[in-house]
């Protein structure tokens, strides 16, 4: 039992400055530049501990990035006042701008643009939604919805975060109504 304790310590360890390592580079260097040699050498440990808990770089960030998110959507799904929801979300957003502006400079947008739409796309199949909306309007508004907040997001914190955090909030509240009254007349 010890001994799989203390495996699983040096697993989670070389996660950690595999993922270091990582974010390190994606400073000064785009995404498809850098090599699983680069991370490895900087993370001080071998190609063998890189491929015992990673297929690729992709995989790596992922695994950085998913729980994040996740844990990041459960609170605001957990919280019962909109006061509370929007405080989440804009710690949420404000914890991230930084490495969103990175991604978005370096390269790696894409894995942070998937996990966050996957769980928005979780989100929204989790609401009460009308019983007569048809599985192909409910798919479509929920691909919609989760590929538009993602993108007012994104344009509020990278454009400097002008507006206010309820300004926001509304607005997307708005398309959210307004889009799903549509699906419903149409």
């Amino acid at each position: 039992m010890a001994a799989t304790k203390h495996a699983q310590l040096i697993k989670q360890d070389s996660q950690t400055y595999l993922t270091t390592a990582l974010l390190k580079l994606l400073e000064n260097k785009n995404f498809n530049e850098i090599t699983i040699s680069q991370v490895v050498k900087i993370a001080g440990v071998s190609r063998m501990a890189f491929y015992r808990n990673f297929e690729t770089l992709d995989d790596l960030l992922k695994a950085y990035f998913e729980p994040l998110i996740r844990k990041r959507f459960e609170e605001i799904k957990n919280k019962v006042s909109e006061r509370e929801k929007l405080e989440s979300i804009g710690v949420f957003f404000t914890d991230y701008a930084d490495i969103l502006k990175l991604s978005s400079e370096h390269g790696f947008e894409y894995i942070i643009k998937d996990i966050f739409n996957q769980n928005m796309i979780d989100f929204y199949e989790n609401l009460s939604l009308p019983k007569d909306l048809s599985s192909i309007k409910r798919k479509y508004w929920t691909t919609f919805m989760s590929s538009g907040v993602y993108a007012i997001w994104r344009e509020w914190l990278i454009g400097g975060r002008k507006e206010s955090l309820e300004e926001i909030h509304s607005i997307l509240a708005s398309f959210q109504n307004s889009t799903m009254q549509s699906l419903i007349r149409a």
